[in-house]
């Protein structure tokens, strides 16, 4: 590019030690919805990772040693700064992630917001527990005590989203951080980083070093100095990030992938289930790891649920994500459009046949947004069970409908796939729902309604969807090392 086309572009900078340090090689990143490089984000390998890490060292001794107030009180003040600049922060992820803006002001940035406010009340109500022995003399207690440097490691679909809900439980224990966002999505971590001095969070607590997976994170992932990794992302990752923290014996979170179900019964109310399930198939163009991708109608009302299903599908608009009006975005990447846009036509090849979107419908997009990495919202039929639509995750903007008869079959079915992380019922019957519940090989089932969350409760995946839980008690307690101390008196 001329300088007159660089000086342009938003160059992001590594945050260290509580400064913006530059770096001596960037990655380009590209605006989705244009198919424009926007911004640089540094290319970091080793030594940023170990100037972080030294940071984080650095001020563990006085971070950890505040009182949970005191921090309270900080993660408070950050939570107020970000959200006075909610609709800069917004634009920010719109432009970067190619999310709509919608989506981004009342989804991505509140809860962003809620994320540090949640904890840094959360932290305050925490117990030790303590047991008598009195035919011993003795008295037990428990002690809890923040770990150390927590490496925390976060994916493109949510990004300020998933960072802060890493970054504020950490901190909020005492721990001192070195963040890794997506090198696709970096621009709100940086934007944040701009406001931790304001809020008081002393220099070295949070350090953000930006880059690839492959260099960035494995120098995190590989560091000695790093007792505790938590990771959200693909189970792909997961197994190197296993590999390469054995040897150190980490303690690892793992946030993996989804092939969630959602199984419908003939006496779900449709006027519910369909425009909600529309919504949990094609949410943020279904880049959510909770998305719904498998759903299975029982028998009686399959016909009528997919005429229903693909009209309302077919309202959803797709173009520009600055649009307010618009319901689907653009998709990550141009290689991310091509997987998703592949395994459509695998499932054509199969002679599974598609009922709108890809393919079928014609796109049409503005101007400015033709290069971008567009798909419509596509729903497939008569897939096979076998086939890799209904196996893998698709991580786009597409569904497959298929039909069951009973509900021992579909509970058969939908544990069917190497993953376990979220499931959705919709049935009238109380019984019914229990039952299901129960045998759903899922670590999150939602009756008749998507995605409402209680953080207090946990959240994660079975099978391949992960390892460990977060939520207020689980997040607590990994974030912590509990020491047993017995006295005789």
């Amino acid at each position: 590019p001329t300088m007159a086309h660089s000086k342009a572009l938003l160059v992001l900078e590594n945050f260290i030690g509580g400064k913006f340090v530059p770096c001596s090689s960037y990655i380009d990143s590209y605006n989705p919805s244009t198919g424009d490089v926007y911004c640089r984000v540094p290319d970091s390998g080793k030594e940023q990772v170990e100037d972080a890490v030294k940071a984080a060292k650095d001020a563990f001794p006085i971070w950890s040693s505040k009182s949970p107030l005191e921090r309270s009180q900080i993660l408070n003040k950050l939570a107020d700064l970000i959200e006075q600049d909610l609709e800069a922060f917004a634009q920010a992820e719109s432009k970067d992630q190619g999310k709509t803006i919608t989506f981004a002001r009342t989804v991505d940035i509140p809860r962003a917001v809620h994320n540090f406010r949640f904890f840094a009340s959360s932290i305050l109500h925490h117990v030790t527990e303590c047991t008598e022995m009195p035919t011993m003399g003795c008295v037990h207690y428990t002690s809890r005590a923040p770990v150390g440097v927590a490496g925390l490691i976060s994916p493109w679909n949510l990004p300020l989203y998933l960072l802060t809900w890493k970054i504020a439980p950490a901190i909020a224990c005492g721990n001192t951080v070195v963040a890794k966002p997506s090198e696709m999505t970096s621009v709100t971590a940086w934007m944040m980083c701009k406001l931790l001095d304001k809020a008081g969070v002393p220099p070295g607590v949070v350090n953000v070093v930006f880059g690839t997976g492959a260099k960035a994170g494995e120098a995190l992932v590989c560091h000695p100095d790093v007792p505790l990794i938590s990771f959200t992302g693909s189970t792909l990752t997961a197994q190197r990030i296993t590999e390469k923290s054995a040897p150190h014996c980490k303690r690892l979170s793992l946030e993996l992938g989804g092939k969630n179900p959602a199984i419908i019964f003939d006496d779900a109310d449709l006027s519910q289930c369909i425009p909600t399930t529309v919504r949990s198939s094609f949410a943020n163009q279904g880049e959510i790891c909770l998305c719904t991708s498998r759903i299975f109608v029982q028998r009686g009302i399959y016909s009528e649920f997919l005429q229903k299903f693909v009209a309302e599908a077919k309202k959803w608009k797709t173009g520009n994500p600055s649009d307010p009006t618009i319901d689907v975005g653009a998709l990550i990447s141009k290689e991310h459009l091509e997987k998703v846009r592949n395994y459509v036509k695998k499932a054509q090849a199969e002679g599974a046949r598609v009922l709108c979107g890809e393919g079928v419908d014609r796109l049409a997009l503005p101007p400015g947004n033709q290069k971008g990495y567009f798909m419509l919202p596509t729903v497939i039929a008569e897939v096979k069970d076998e086939s890799c639509c209904m196996q893998e995750e698709i991580f786009g903007p597409v569904t497959c409908v298929v039909a069951f008869d009973t509900e021992e079959e579909v509970i058969k079915r939908a544990n069917g796939v190497k993953y376990g992380l979220a499931a959705t019922v919709w049935s009238r019957d109380v019984g019914r729902v229990h039952r299901v519940a129960h045998r759903l090989q899922s670590g999150l089932v939602w009756t008749n309604c998507w995605l409402v969350r209680d953080l207090n409760l946990p959240f994660g995946g079975m099978k391949a969807s992960g390892i460990g839980r977060e939520g207020a008690r689980d997040s607590y307690e990994f974030f912590t090392e509990v020491k047993t101390i017995t006295i005789k008196h």
